[in-house]
């Protein structure tokens, strides 16, 4: 039961890679003028991942592709895995409190699959940005999940509402009340207590999302991740030649010291990765190449 689903949406997760690596590395070949445009231009190092049982067997994997170093991109990380196996006790207990799924001890068998990315830019007017898409199944449940987020240094009025725009075109059709669901979750979700405040300027985001039509519920996750690069790349377009100062820079350091912070101490994706035995490295890719704290 499933496995139809499970390999539709995993191979989606792959295609929507492929898509978004082939436009990176182009966004990094046509950058000719202005800061950085002397360099080589980045391309992406591709590394399989494994996950590995508790009793050794293979338990899945996936592909690591990171970029360092590049024009316009100084680290971005596009993952994508499709793991399975039985979730260890600590996981069995969060999943339950958070979806309520009875059975979870008795059969705690998952598969998981989606797509993460996490781009930290050259250019400090350039906003860093995060999106992923994913699907879980164990035998008592299902659900999708993911969304984009905008986190830039130095803020600009109209970036944040041309990324907006475009989530918001791209939710529409699948009705109206998603957008403003979504984008309040994504207020909710990213928000850093011990800050008090945001860690961008916000997106859409969703987590646990089932509404037990299989199909509908692909639909909307695929027009999520569809939203992504006509969201982002006008942004990197319109930023990346931009002339920035010393203390623009600092600027940008200091918020990549915030973003490492929530992913460290917040992120429900990085606690499950780490917990379920993936590749650490792979699930750590979200972390900024050099940050600072005041």
């Amino acid at each position: 039961m499933f496995e139809t689903e499970k390999t539709t949406a995993a191979a989606w997760f792959r295609s929507l890679r492929d898509e978004i690596v082939a436009c990176f590395e182009a966004l990094e070949e046509s950058h000719s003028t202005g800061p950085f445009s002397e360099m080589e231009p980045g391309r992406f190092e591709v590394t399989p991942t494994k996950r590995m049982a508790d009793d050794g067997s293979d338990a899945g994997g996936g592909l690591m592709s990171v970029m360092r170093g590049g024009r316009v991109f100084e680290k971005v990380g596009v993952n994508v895995s499709e793991v399975h196996g039985t979730l260890g006790e600590r996981a069995q207990t969060a999943m339950a409190a958070r979806k309520g799924i009875p059975g979870m001890k008795e059969d705690p068998r998952f598969w998981a699959s989606g797509i993460s990315l996490v781009a930290h830019m050259r250019n400090p007017h350039v906003p860093a940005v995060h999106m992923n898409t994913r699907m879980f199944w164990t035998p008592h449940a299902w659900w999708f999940g993911g969304g984009s987020d905008l986190n830039p240094c130095l803020e600009y009025d109209e970036d944040t509402a041309h990324f907006h725009a475009e989530q918001k075109r791209h939710l529409d059709p699948h009705g109206l009340a998603h957008y403003p669901r979504l984008k309040e979750w994504a207020d909710e979700y990213f928000y850093i207590p011990h800050r008090k405040r945001a860690r961008g300027v916000g997106g859409i985001f969703m987590d646990d999302y089932c509404t037990d039509n299989w199909q509908a519920d692909f639909e909307l996750t695929q027009d999520i991740g569809r939203a992504f690069l006509p969201a982002f790349v006008p942004l990197v377009e319109r930023r990346r030649e931009m002339a920035f100062s010393d203390a623009d820079k600092d600027a940008q350091l200091v918020h990549r010291g915030l973003y490492a912070e929530y992913n460290l101490v917040y992120d429900r994706g990085t606690k499950f990765g780490l917990e379920t035995g993936h590749d650490p490295d792979a699930v750590l890719m979200s972390l900024p190449p050099l940050a600072k704290w005041v």
